[in-house]
């Protein structure tokens, strides 16, 4: 084998994809500017005016009008126009508490929340200040907001890029040089490792020089630049949340059906039944006194009706789960995330700063034979070098307190596992043994570093270099399994070095002592994290902007599959969209992808229906993470990603992650119940009232219908504290089975109800005067109407059967205790309340039969829950979608039934064929004895 054949195969596998940005004609001509003398201040104001300045354009929210738009929502704008007929009304007891539900509701959203839209500041702030520029033929410090496309730029160590620009193979001095520079870009691309660039490439704004200088000029500025591209996704990504959206569905839901009975009891009132005066027999026929009698009465019942205390206590709950969560280092900035991650089935990470430690770490290295050549690789019998031995001869020939990754990593690693320089007594440079004569450091050219060394026991002098693997292999004289070694490091995605020390007094010939192995490994608890996901239904999808092989040896180390799919292929237009959805669903992972890339793989995910959590600590993340329903900015993230992320972690790593799905599929679950009862009751409500108001002239006064919709809703928001059953997969609202079952425990409690309007009708003795009957049978029903559905969400706080889910105390005391109030109240009579005594017997009676009943309608919702299916859903709400669903998955069994059946005929004739085989060999067996 050649000596430049395994470079060939080597450079093969570690081909590195640049990113680039076309630059037209009109571009060109003004990027050719003297590098010794940059541009004039004529040119550069002529420049300012055309390109504008090299910053981010900001977009800032008014506060006030933010404040306002949590007024917003098909519930909020009911409310409100109760509240404005309540005003013309004049009745200022329902117009204060409406205000007050309205107001609270918003201020809970605006302050609990308090989320800082800042993602373009932020952007803003990782670019450079100041850099030094060639104007006028001097090189001076410039403003970075004042570059322009043309500007000469001087950059070297340590400087954060101001914009993009291509570099011009010059050097500060004037000189031209054939050096690259190492630029850092992990957080634009993901890249773990820093890329080499030279003459001709393009470096981008805020990625950081590592290694080397020279002169730039600059190509594109401001929002035309690569990170300007990600602010730029970042500012159009303004979709409604997931939460927000069932919200207005379920309120769309029960505003449709209030407004309809409203409007046919307003209209009956009008024109079918005769209207007396409040408080007496005195019929009014003035159309506009009835008018406003029958607005007030059916507004109490909208008011009523209305779940007034719905985004309250969804609020609510998810505060508190937000608090329980930062006391677990996860910090919630937008609320409504907490529900949305509870419902999330795929999580796209990171994979550099988050799945891994985004440092370059010693791995399992190569290491030769003593004595070993390219014609005899055994060597000379006396065994292989140690790890020892090759750390310890690198370190001699690493440079003390160099920046680079590379260095670091190998110095790092020896320290930690040479003995001799473990127990140094002083962690200096010095060598105990050793002196290092002479070093000379790594240039493009050699493409090694190189120190001579003395033992100063035995006074030997010796060469030890470290390098590029094709080179230290050639001044071994070429060494075939070496260089195999370094191929098979490289198709798992490892950095490889090479190491060599001499082994004659002159110096001169060069013996391989083996190939360091280089990767940034993952982080210890990341494939345990990846597998609780797993186990939670959740999957994690790995998304980097290192190289295919790169990211397929960190997924196998993470306990992944190995289908990581090029980030070229999600832009492929030969291939359908839908076909492209399917490889991102299978996929295990993306590589070689660019901001625009994660945010198209979240995007096309969600198309499909799936609702995404997308992990990121970087610039390159921030769009994905603004589009993800649930945005995650893991500990040591950028601004940028910190201030586009729903959540952020201060713990490092994605250990925490695991708690915040437990706990928010735990505030799901009662955010879930809390609706499900809400509906049931609203539905229970309304048709009651609907049916004894027009059929049976019966409705409850003002003042208890006010106290039911109040003191239950307040009561309720302490299921924000209740225990929750935490589920095994992703969350749905399901909402056709949510709804469905709320009206067929909505349908029960009424006819609950009739039977207890009936028996009081009944029973009620008839010899009282007629207000006396009329308030006792009214009080009967508003005990029933309270405790009833109120009692129910002890059901509706699981799926299962209420007795295997113990409620919290303080839960229970609350709804108990509101109860107990009612009941009292009930038996006693209140006159400020508009309540009048029923005695022990109906009020205890009322009670217990309420208590009966949540246990008979419990057994309905366990049933309804068990033989619900998406099929019945799909045919009793035929949308468009679920139509559509409900064909591909009925495509899909078919496939899967065909192919089972395939299976199990290949699998029976093996078992036949097993069979023939066996009583074949008892035949051979008895013939031969």
């Amino acid at each position: 084998m050649s000596d430049n054949k395994p470079d060939k195969k080597d450079d093969d596998v570690h081909v590195h994809v640049e990113v680039s940005d076309a630059i037209d004609a009109e571009l060109e001509l003004l990027l050719q500017t003297d590098p010794s003398k940059g541009l004039t201040d004529d040119e550069v104001r002529e420049r300012l005016a055309k390109f504008g300045q090299n910053t981010i354009p900001e977009v800032k929210t008014n506060p006030f009008l933010k404040f306002l738009g949590y007024f917003g929502g098909a519930i909020s704008f009911l409310l409100e126009l109760a509240a404005i007929v309540s005003a013309i009304l004049g009745s200022w007891i329902d117009f204060s508490i409406l205000v007050f539900v309205l107001v609270a509701n918003a201020c809970i959203g605006f302050f609990e929340e308090a989320k800082a839209e800042s993602a373009l500041d932020a952007l803003k702030n990782t670019l450079a200040l100041h850099t030094r520029a060639w104007r006028n033929g001097e090189l001076v410090e410039v403003d970075a907001v004042n570059l322009v496309p043309g500007d000469i730029i001087a950059i070297r160590l340590g400087d954060i890029i101001p914009a993009d620009a291509r570099l011009l193979g010059i050097g500060v001095t004037g000189a031209a040089t054939e050096g690259s520079l190492q630029i850092d870009q992990a957080a634009l691309t993901g890249e773990s490792l820093p890329v080499a660039k030279g003459k001709g490439a393009i470096v981008y704004s805020s990625s950081v020089v590592k290694q080397g200088q020279q002169l730039a000029v600059v190509t594109k500025t401001g929002i035309h630049t690569f990170i300007g591209r990600a602010a730029n996704l970042i500012s159009i990504t303004t979709e409604e949340g997931h939460f927000q959206k069932v919200i207005n569905q379920i309120g769309n839901f029960l505003i449709v059906i209030t407004v309809t009975m409203v409007v046919i009891i307003m209209l009956v009132n009008l024109l079918a039944k005769t209207t007396y005066k409040e408080g007496t027999d005195e019929i009014v026929t003035e159309f506009w006194e009835r008018f406003k009698i029958s607005l007030k009465q059916v507004l109490v019942l909208t008011i009523a009706a209305i779940p007034v205390g719905l985004p309250t206590v969804m609020s609510v709950t998810m505060a508190v789960g937000a608090s329980q969560l930062a006391k677990k280092q996860v910090i919630v900035k937008r609320l409504t995330a907490i529900e949305e991650l509870a419902s999330v089935s795929i999580l796209c990470s990171d994979k550099t700063g988050t799945l891994t430690l985004n440092q370059l770490t010693f791995d399992k290295p190569y290491l030769a034979n003593h004595g070993s050549t390219n014609e005899n690789p055994a060597g000379n019998g006396t065994g292989t070098y140690t790890e020892e031995d090759l750390l310890l001869n690198a370190y001699f020939a690493s440079e003390p307190g160099a920046h680079d990754p590379i260095e670091k990593a190998t110095r790092n690693a020896a320290e930690e596992i040479v003995t001799l320089l473990r127990e140094r007594s002083v962690q200096d440079h010095n060598i105990p043994g050793y002196l290092v004569n002479e070093f000379l450091p790594f240039n493009p050219t050699s493409k090694y570093t190189e120190a001579t060394v003395t033992n100063t026991a035995t006074g030997e002098k010796f060469r030890c270099i470290k390098g590029a693997p094709q080179v230290i292999a050639r001044l071994c004289g070429g060494h075939e399994e070496g260089s195999q070694a370094v191929i098979d490091l490289a198709r798992r995605g490892l950095r490889a070095l090479g190491v060599a020390r001499t082994i004659d007094a002159e110096m001169t010939k060069f013996e391989l002592i083996g190939m360091i192995s280089l990767l940034d490994p993952p982080r210890p608890d990341s494939a345990q994290t990846i597998k609780e996901c797993n186990d939670y239904g959740v999957g994690v999808r790995m998304i980097t902007g290192d190289q295919l092989i790169i990211a397929k040896e960190v997924a196998q180390r993470l306990g992944m599959q190995r289908a990581i799919l090029d980030a070229s292929k999600l832009i492929d237009p030969n291939i359908e969209e839908e076909a492209l959805i399917d490889r991102c669903i299978k996929a295990d992972g993306f590589a070689q992808v660019i901001p625009e890339h994660k945010y198209r793989v979240v995007e096309l995910m969600q198309k499909r229906g799936l609702l995404v959590g997308m992990t990121g600590d970087g610039v390159n993340d921030a769009p994905a993470l603004k589009k993800a329903n649930v945005g995650i900015a893991v500990e040591g993230c950028t601004d940028a990603a910190r201030s586009a992320a729903d959540i952020v972690l201060l713990a490092p790593g994605l250990s925490t992650i695991v708690d915040g799905i437990k706990t928010s599929r735990a505030i799901f679950q009662r955010m879930r119940s809390y609706a499900l009862y809400r509906i049931a009751s609203t539905i229970h409500f309304l048709i009651f009232f609907f049916i004894s108001m027009i059929a049976y002239n019966f409705a409850l006064p003002d003042r208890l219908i006010i106290l039911i919709a109040v003191l239950n809703d307040a009561a309720t928001l302490v299921i924000a504290v209740d225990n929750a059953r935490i589920s095994k997969r992703p969350d749905k609202w399901r909402l056709g089975q949510l709804i469905s079952l709320s009206f067929i425990l909505g349908v029960l409690l009424m006819g609950i109800s009739f039977a207890h309007y009936f028996a009081a009708e009944h029973w009620v003795d008839s010899t009282l005067d007629k207000k006396t009957r009329e308030g006792i049978i009214q009080t009967i029903m508003y005990l029933q109407i309270s405790s009833c559905p109120h009692f129910v969400i002890f059901s509706t706080r699981v799926e299962t059967w209420f007795w295997k889910s113990i409620p919290g105390p303080v839960f229970s005391i609350a709804i108990i205790g509101t109860q107990i109030f009612a009941m009292f109240m009930s038996i006693f009579g209140v006159a400020a309340f508009q309540a009048t005594a029923i005695g022990w017997g109906w009020g205890i009676g009322v009670m217990c039969v309420s208590l009966v009943a949540f246990m008979v309608l419990d057994v309905v919702k366990v049933l309804v829950i068990k033989y619900w299916s998406f099929e019945l859903t799909a045919t009793l709400w035929p949308t468009a979608s679920r139509r559509e669903k409900l064909r591909k998955r009925n495509e899909e069994r078919i496939v899967k039934n065909r192919a089972q059946g395939h299976f199990n005929k290949i699998r029976d004739a093996v078992r036949m064929q097993a069979v023939v085989s066996h009583w074949r060999d008892v035949t051979l067996s008895a013939k031969k004895n």
